[in-house]
């Protein structure tokens, strides 16, 4: 499983002209879901985004979590985070969960996203929809989290 975290000042998706999900300060998250990711890989990764200590504190030090700035969270399913440019000029994406299954796990981090009391919202867009993203990244700040690079 991969995250590609943006801390953001807002951030909005659009689905064929119509808003389906915005956040002000918080998270874009860009979520894809590899072969074999499961339910208890998804918490891991879950825990480590909503605790991760990205936001400033007063004395201007990244050190402050998302409940400590009333952060929210806009999650956008993102199977090209899977894609092996190793060999030719066109990415395979052999690597990324089926559709069925990647959509399953998608809603299961919405879910549990939303029951953490810790996110003061949650927005989203939609599984395998043709997605118009804008942000305005604060920082720049973008971090790439991989499920293979934690001790689960």
């Amino acid at each position: 499983m991969k995250f590609l975290i943006q801390r953001v000042t807002h951030a909005k998706c659009t689905v064929n002209g119509e808003v389906t999900g915005e956040i002000n300060n918080g998270l874009l998250v860009f979520i894809g879901i590899g072969r074999g990711d499961t339910t208890k890989i998804a918490d891991k990764m879950i825990s480590k985004l909503i605790n991760m200590r990205i936001f400033e504190d007063e004395n201007e030090k990244i050190n402050l979590p998302l409940e400590n700035v009333n952060g929210e969270l806009l999650l956008i399913s993102q199977f090209t985070l899977y894609a092996d440019c190793k060999k030719g000029n066109r990415p395979s994406f052999i690597e990324s969960e089926a559709p069925q299954k990647a959509e399953m796990m998608y809603e299961y981090i919405i879910n549990q996203c939303n029951q953490n009391n810790k996110v003061k919202k949650v927005a989203t867009g939609i599984f395998g929809a043709d997605m118009k993203i804008s942000l305005e990244n604060d920082g720049p700040f973008t971090i790439i989290l991989d499920s293979n690079n934690l001790s689960i």
